[in-house]
């Protein structure tokens, strides 16, 4: 990868083409109509709400004279950062979290969206410093309170297993 690439590494391709805009005066609407595409979608893309397709940006990269893929490599380092986000955001780490604390099953098939509230309090019971504040970075502390002041579960609907 080039350092060409490396600073805008995660940003939309189109905040980084309407930058360029800027930077050479040229207004969006006008340079939208003269390579063929409607403004609104032109503009979509520029406010970071559209992908660039591979046919429009090449028909950007050729009209502002950029070497060619340039855009679409970019599309692809923002859409690996939104999947890596998505990832992560379907589970806490789950290295900073002991096997022990969930003897009873499973911890590759929790549903950590469903069962948040009893691995709360299994955690904040029973865990350590590393693997609360760990529970406390993935649910975020509203919702830790929010547990926490619910009643508890009995312990066989502890967990839950996913088919």
């Amino acid at each position: 990868m080039t350092s060409q690439f490396e600073k805008y590494k995660g940003i939309h391709p189109g905040i980084v083409l309407a930058r360029e805009l800027d930077k050479r005066l040229i207004k969006q609407r006008p340079f939208a109509l003269s390579i063929g595409e409607h403004p609104q979608t032109f503009n979509a893309i520029t406010k970071g709400k559209r992908n660039i397709n591979v046919t429009l940006a090449l028909k950007i990269e050729q009209k502002l004279g950029l070497d060619e893929g340039t855009l679409l490599i970019l599309q692809a380092f923002y859409d690996i950062k939104l999947a890596k986000q998505n990832f992560a955001a379907d589970k806490p780490d789950l290295s900073v979290l002991r096997k022990s604390l969930f003897w009873d099953t499973d911890i590759e098939k929790i549903d950590w969206a469903r069962q948040y509230k009893a691995i709360i309090h299994r955690i904040m019971e029973k865990g350590n410093e590393e693997e609360k504040n760990e529970i406390i970075r993935f649910y975020g502390k509203a919702k830790i309170r929010a547990a926490l002041s619910a009643p508890k579960t009995l312990p066989q609907s502890l967990l839950h297993l996913t088919s």
